[in-house]
């Protein structure tokens, strides 16, 4: 009996530790994740990404995919995708211009209660260490809908040798026609090198972006205060004039082709004299590993034009977003609180070796961080500095009824900009003249203004 009673003891020992180790393999199951987050190829973006494993040492349940595009593909697949309810992302890439918007259709989860369900992730993350303007702009009806990446405006970039070479200084606040005659002089293609480089890739957020903050400062607007185009006034043609004969004499060839990422290529590798774009460059143009200009960079504000100072420093920010589609809203959040917070930041200051790479304009925290200031000194003040003077309610010279500096914050404008950006685009290369694209333009502009019932 004793015999009986032991094996019968034992079997049951076994089959209550199969059973509980089943259960615990099921909850493990249960509790891994699998999150797709959809980024732009941008340089941040690819660090990000790269990092993936030191996210896994802190979630090691949840995996990661990627889905990596150039930044028109990625703007199209992420709202086609987050507008239909696809589901195919749990992390989307957003801009400050979509933000708004999409919070407003519904697209995108509130993600305030998501910080107050998790009080202790909530306190180690800190939002109120977020600039208070790059906050605001992700704030609908009091619930932030998304945590900056990265925040950005613009400014000059030179190559501070070849101004030196040809006798130049760069005065800290440029104007176009300081730049036009820099530009002229520094060119010399049978080198190599190009007097400036600009954005000349169509697209809403590429080439449209750069052209509006330059037409801003012309004295032009894309709407007057009834919602009437004004993409054929005079300041519009005199802007569009100005950049293309600037760039078709000073630019590199095939401009028509060059974006964000492949003018900083062009400059990091000392081909360009002068780049006028984004902030967030200062870090890659500082980074030995991928800039071979570290020691002739220099920095200055973006230029002013004849007709108004204002409008010269656009604002942006790309951020990380739920959709409301995702079936993973609690591996989502862990992941975008993690790849924007303090610790992510001094995380990418260790991989790269150096503080002045570190994703840039988005906490207090980092503009406060000693290694920061000592490693940014040389552009920093002039990165806040823009991103204060930045203002979207004021980026003309004339009364509009929108906000907005390189782009109209309403829905239509990411087709509108596109379009145009097609249209100034033809006009650099030469496929139609200026006249051509402006009429092009303004009948598009109209067309988008009526159709969307902004005229009355």
């Amino acid at each position: 009996m004793q015999s009986i009673s032991k094996r019968f003891s034992f079997k049951r020992s076994l089959t209550l530790a199969l059973s509980l180790g089943t259960a615990a393999a099921l909850s493990a199951a249960s509790a891994a994740s699998t999150i797709t987050i959809a980024t732009v190829n941008n340089p941040d973006m690819v660090t990000m990404q790269g990092l993936t494993g030191e996210f896994n040492k802190k979630y090691p349940d949840i995996t990661v995919k990627w889905v990596v595009l150039p930044e028109n593909e990625l703007r199209q697949k992420i709202t086609l995708d987050v507008a239909s309810g696809a589901g195919s992302f749990d992390v989307a890439t957003v801009g400050a211009y979509e933000v708004p918007i999409w919070a407003k259709n519904g697209w995108l989860d509130p993600l305030t209660p998501l910080f107050a369900k998790n009080a202790a992730l909530a306190k180690s993350y800190n939002v109120n260490d977020i600039l208070p303007s790059v906050r605001g702009a992700l704030t609908v009806k009091g619930n932030l809908y998304a945590v900056p990446f990265y925040a950005e405006s613009s400014m000059t970039y030179y190559n501070k040798d070849l101004f030196k070479k040809a006798g130049l200084t760069m005065p800290v606040q440029p104007t176009w026609s300081q730049v036009q005659g820099f530009a002229a002089k520094i060119h010399n293609p049978a080198a190599g090198v190009y007097g400036i480089c600009l954005r000349g890739l169509p697209g809403w957020g590429e080439n449209a972006a750069f052209f509006s903050t330059l037409a801003n400062t012309f004295g032009a607007r894309w709407f007057d205060n009834n919602w009437q185009a004004q993409l054929n006034s005079p300041a519009w043609k005199s802007a569009l004039t100005f950049y293309v004969n600037l760039m078709k004499k000073s630019g590199p060839p095939g401009a028509t082709s060059n974006g964000f990422t492949e003018n900083l290529t062009l400059m990091s590798q000392g081909k360009c004299g002068m780049w006028v774009d984004a902030t967030v460059a200062a870090g890659f143009l500082s980074d030995p590993s991928s800039s071979k200009i570290v020691k002739s960079v220099g920095f200055a504000n973006a230029p002013v034009g004849p007709g108004t100072p204002r409008g010269n420093h656009w604002y942006w920010s790309w951020n990380l977003a739920i959709p409301k589609s995702s079936k993973q809203e609690d591996a989502a959040f862990k992941f975008i609180t993690w790849a924007t917070s303090q610790e992510y930041i001094a995380l990418v200051a260790k991989t790269k070796g150096t503080w002045a790479s570190v994703p840039p304009g988005t906490r207090a925290s980092t503009y406060s961080n000693a290694s920061y200031k000592k490693a940014a000194g040389a552009f920093s003040g002039l990165v806040i500095n823009a991103l204060n003077t930045a203002d979207v309610n004021k980026a003309t010279k004339d009364p509009v009824p929108y906000t907005g500096i390189q782009f109209v914050a309403i829905p239509e404008f990411q087709a509108l900009g596109t379009v145009v950006g097609q249209y100034i685009a033809g006009a650099l290369s030469g496929q139609t003249t200026i006249d051509q694209a402006i009429k092009l333009a303004q009948d598009a502009a109209n067309k988008t203004a009526k159709d969307g019932g902004y005229q009355k």
